[in-house]
């Protein structure tokens, strides 16, 4: 393989291989079932404050 063959395959076949990671990483957070888990992400920086203000 030379430098024109992995350029044709990275414009080709690795473009698209990138925009299928790119559409599972933005949709991954919206699945079902990861809700409370974002919940709990979301607020992991209030578990070590006191309540009393």
């Amino acid at each position: 393989m030379n430098y024109n063959d992995l350029r044709h395959f990275a414009d080709s076949w690795g473009l698209v291989m990138m925009g299928i990671l790119f559409l599972i990483l933005i949709l991954w957070p919206f699945r079902k079932g990861a809700a409370q888990r974002n919940e709990d992400a979301a607020n992991i920086i209030f578990r070590d404050e006191d309540n009393g203000g």
